[in-house]
């Protein structure tokens, strides 16, 4: 019989990790590097049953499993291990004629107990790759994996349990009740990939404790595509970020196509070609593509198809299988700018296309909209290029290509407005869990006396030219000049 997580148990799991914490059972290098080994011993050995895992939960091919899971976590723990000596030494700072002589340093210091809640989509790669971070800072952890893929879920406590040390690294297995419990909690950080919603429950259940968060959300990412473009390229890369990426189902996935109306129909014929050469005239029977990840997802897919003034833009695809959780791949032009499907964030294979008198129009398009957590351009023109890079706010821009920003560990990956607040990756995870703490080392050498009372007017003078670090008026003052 499996023990049901109460309350109880929420509150004993964070106090056993934080004494774990307190007695400085994380803070050395050598407990971190072991566990980051660790977490790529489970990488090297049980990759199959990964695989087997992802597929059960969403039908993932074996090459999106292997490299857009475990061969980027390998790329992460592998950076950690090899920079970790760096990112924990402190950092040099300069002081100033005001602190003379003294010397001064920023001390990366472990945030405490953190809990990383992490999503069904990626659920390997999006559990994982925040606890890298927070093992690497030096913090006990608490994972919550998606009940969403329960394969998934139940593999990750498996292998946590197996291969890390249980007294500062934890998984919590459950649902609805088992997350609301947790964030009962006082953390010293929550770390939140999933949806918007979701993410306001989170920062209210923070803001209880002034806890701070990540939160790793999404939003509508637009594609927009210039006349001066490689055409066959630039439907290759934006197929193989929309559907070749969990059919959709990514926060950094093509939301919509922003385009001309002129060139619109080129750019529907390049994608209906090479959506047939990747997934054959029958992509429904493809293997190569994921599945729904769930009925009520399906159910919610197909209700933004069949909307009023919705279903007759479908150009492609449209098929659709509830029984084997299938959706083809399906492209939709001009639909209404008020329809559910360019309301909400799809996570799906649907790719609605909105046609533009000119492409000056994409800049008022995208920022009347909520800022997202990606925007991608194919152009050659470098001028639209450097504009787009400087004026259109997301948590990420890439030009010429699909989603690769991800995979750039010198990168910070995260949101801006309602995609998100805060990033990771690389030193940015490391960063994430760090309290970038001030510390300046004083001399009892050169004790002067102008700092004390009884105060006087050359003291004043004195004083605010060593705080404007004001030369001149410091050889001024000290020379008995007015």
């Amino acid at each position: 019989m499996v023990k049901v997580f109460q309350a109880a148990d929420a509150t004993d799991l964070v106090t056993e990790l934080r004494r774990s914490f307190d007695d400085g059972v994380t803070r050395g290098y050598e407990w971190r590097v072991t566990q980051l080994k660790k977490l790529l011993l489970i990488c090297d050995n049980h990759e199959p049953e990964i695989v087997s895992a992802l597929h059960d939960d969403l039908g993932k091919p074996e090459l999106e499993s292997s490299v857009y899971e475990v061969a980027l976590l390998r790329n992460s723990i592998n950076l950690a291990v090899k920079q970790l000596k760096d990112w924990m030494a402190p950092d040099k700072a300069k002081t100033s004629l005001t602190t003379f002589p003294a010397s001064a340093e920023i001390v990366y210091e472990p945030l405490g107990v953190v809990l990383v809640i992490s999503a069904w989509n990626y659920p390997f790669l999006l559990s994982i790759d925040p606890v890298i971070g927070a093992i690497s800072a030096g913090n006990a952890v608490v994972l919550k994996p998606s009940e969403l893929a329960p394969a998934s879920s139940s593999l990750l406590a498996k292998l946590l349990e197996q291969y890390l040390d249980s007294s500062a690294v934890r998984v919590v297995e459950g649902a609805v009740t088992e997350t609301t419990l947790l964030l009962e909690q006082k953390w010293d950080k929550i770390f939140y990939t999933g949806s918007s919603r979701i993410g306001r429950i989170i920062m209210m259940a923070a803001a209880k404790h002034l806890t701070p968060v990540v939160l790793e959300l999404g939003g509508k990412s637009p594609v927009v595509i210039d006349s001066d473009t490689n055409l066959k390229i630039t439907a290759k890369r934006i197929i193989a970020g929309k559907w070749g990426c969990n059919n959709g189902q990514a926060c950094i996935s093509p939301d919509y196509i922003l385009t001309t109306k002129e060139f619109s129909p080129k750019v529907i014929d390049a994608l209906k070609q090479e959506l047939e050469a990747f997934y054959g005239k029958n992509p429904m029977e493809s293997k190569d593509m994921s599945r729904i990840v769930n009925s009520n997802h399906f159910d919610r897919l197909s209700k933004m198809l069949e909307e009023k003034e919705v279903s007759d833009k479908i150009v492609y695809g449209g098929q659709k299988n509830r029984y084997k959780l299938k959706i083809a791949p399906t492209i939709l032009v001009d639909v209404p700018l008020d329809s559910q499907i360019m309301s909400e964030e799809i996570f799906g294979p649907l790719l609605p296309i909105i046609t533009l008198n000119n492409l000056e129009e994409c800049f008022d398009v995208i920022r009347s909209r909520p800022k997202p957590l990606a925007a991608y351009l194919f152009t050659q023109n470098q001028k639209l290029k450097e504009r787009f890079a400087l004026t259109v706010s997301a948590g990420g821009i890439v030009v010429n290509d699909i989603a690769v920003h991800l995979a750039v560990p010198t990168l910070p990956f995260g949101g801006v407005g309602e995609s998100g607040m805060g990033s990771y990756h690389g030193k940015f995870s490391f960063d994430a869990f760090s309290h970038k703490k001030a510390v300046l080392y004083k001399s009892f050498i050169g004790d002067a006396a102008i700092r004390y009372p009884p105060y006087s007017t050359g003291k004043l003078r004195l004083l605010k030219a060593l705080v404007n670090s004001n030369i001149l008026e410091i050889f001024r003052v000290i020379s008995g000049l007015s």
